[in-house]
This record gives structure tokens, C-alpha cells and sequence, in this order.
């Protein structure tokens, strides 16, 4: 709890200054306003690596993902990630007219959205052949798994909500689809420079990875929705996290 409660302390200031900003810009500044409910969770989730909430490492140009091996605050964070998107989607009525939710069949976007995840992972099998789990963050326990994945979906699902359906389905009404979906993928990776060289010294690696698999999800995305995108996101880091690889 001491924990959560000195990341909340962290971000607290950022957020408010962020709110009361929102707040102040007329209503017709659309994309102003989502780029700063973007930034807002460019701070939550960034401040997430000097408080250890997880780590990032690089073997070999081959990056690894693990959380902090503590279920509870995982599913703490996951539920109040959930609650934060559902307050973010109530308040901003106006916004909700540019998210797709699913595609035309249901069955099939959840579908669509497993194998985005899979084309996403992929590169990684193949990297991570004969590399053993301690050179990859190490080991992840299996009662970590569950809370870990609930983390996985729910935590992502507030992005995408935001890049995959407040900004692409904004940027559709202003160009055509595969330019959002470009446009999409090209801001989602844009959003991880800060991660990728300030807040670790990552670099190139993370941008590159943010890129390909924000072009995939965008790819998700453009038929299928934000649901699907959800699951091919939150599928790769769960996978990429769990040590299953």
C-alpha cells in the first residue's frame, strides 16, 4: 500500500495540472483535448519505472518486460486503471461518437484481436530462442499470472481507448483510414521517446518495438475495434511479461 500510495503522490500534481488545463480549452478543441488526456497517461505510465512497478532490461538488441511481483498491486492498478478509462469515457461524451468498438461481428474482432496479438509476438519467439529466463528478467511465478494478464488487458485498454479510439477515430473523420492507421502507429511509438531515452536508456529498441506493434494494433483497430486492439495489446505484454516465451 506504502507503495501505491507514493506513486499516487508522484503523479498527483502532474494529473491535476493536466485536469485543470482540459478543462480550461473550449469544447471544440478536440484534438487538443486528446492529446492531453494522452499525455496525462504518458505520465501515470511512465512515472510507473523509478517507482520499480516494472523494468525493462535489453539482451543483446532484444528487449524483455517484468512487473513488480506483487499481485495485489497489479490488480490494484488494473482496477483503477478500469475505473479512470470508465470516468474518462462518462465525462467526454463528445469524444465517444470517434471509438469503434468492435467490428461488424463481435466473434470475429475478438478473434482478429488474438491473432494481431500472436503477429505482434512472433519476432519475439524467435529472439528469444536459447536465451535462458534470467537473462530475460527473470523467472515469473505462476500466482503472479492471473493478476499479471488482468494488468495486461485492463491497463492497455486504457490506451487504446485513447490511441485507438479517441485519436484514429478522430483522425478517420479527417483522412482516410490507413492514413489514421499510419498516423496512429507513428504517435503511438512518438509517445514512447520519453520511456525509450529519458526514463530508461532503452532507445532505438523501444521506439522500433512501440512502432510495429502500434501499427498492428491500429491495423486491429481500423475493422475491428478498440476491443480487439485491446486484446492484441494486452496479449503482447502479457506474453512478452509472463516469461512464457
Amino acid at each position: 500500500m506504502a507503495l501505491l500510495f507514493e506513486y499516487s503522490l508522484r503523479i498527483f500534481p502532474g494529473l491535476v495540472l493536466i485536469t485543470l488545463i482540459f478543462l480550461l480549452f473550449p469544447k471544440n478543441a478536440v484534438l487538443t483535448k486528446i492529446f492531453l488526456l494522452i499525455f496525462g497517461f504518458i505520465l501515470m505510465r511512465d512515472a510507473m519505472t523509478p517507482m520499480g512497478l516494472w523494468t525493462f532490461g535489453i539482451d543483446e538488441g532484444t528487449i524483455w518486460l517484468r512487473f513488480i511481483d506483487d499481485g495485489f498491486i497489479l490488480i490494484a492498478l488494473a482496477l483503477t486503471s478500469l475505473v479512470l478509462t470508465v470516468g474518462i469515457l462518462y465525462f467526454n461524451k463528445s469524444l465517444r461518437q470517434y471509438i469503434l468498438w468492435f467490428g461488424r461481428y463481435k466473434i470475429t474482432s475478438l478473434v482478429v484481436g488474438f491473432i494481431g496479438g500472436v503477429v505482434v509476438i512472433i519476432p519475439f519467439y524467435f529472439m528469444y530462442m536459447g536465451t535462458s529466463a534470467e537473462e530475460l528478467g527473470g523467472a515469473v511465478s505462476l500466482e503472479l499470472l492471473l493478476p499479471l494478464l488482468i494488468f495486461s488487458l485492463f491497463g492497455n485498454f486504457t490506451e487504446e481507448v485513447l490511441f485507438r479510439g479517441y485519436l484514429q477515430g478522430y483522425l478517420e473523420t479527417q483522412l482516410s483510414s490507413w492514413h489514421a492507421v499510419l498516423l496512429s502507429g507513428l504517435i503511438f511509438a512518438m509517445g514512447h521517446i520519453f520511456l525509450a531515452v529519458t526514463v530508461t536508456d532503452l532507445g532505438i529498441a523501444v521506439i522500433l518495438f512501440t512502432l510495429y506493434e502500434g501499427i498492428i494494433c491500429a491495423v486491429v483497430r481500423k475493422n475491428h475495434g478498440v476491443i480487439a486492439a485491446t486484446i492484441t495489446h494486452g496479449m503482447t505484454i502479457f506474453i512478452l511479461a509472463s516469461g512464457l516465451l
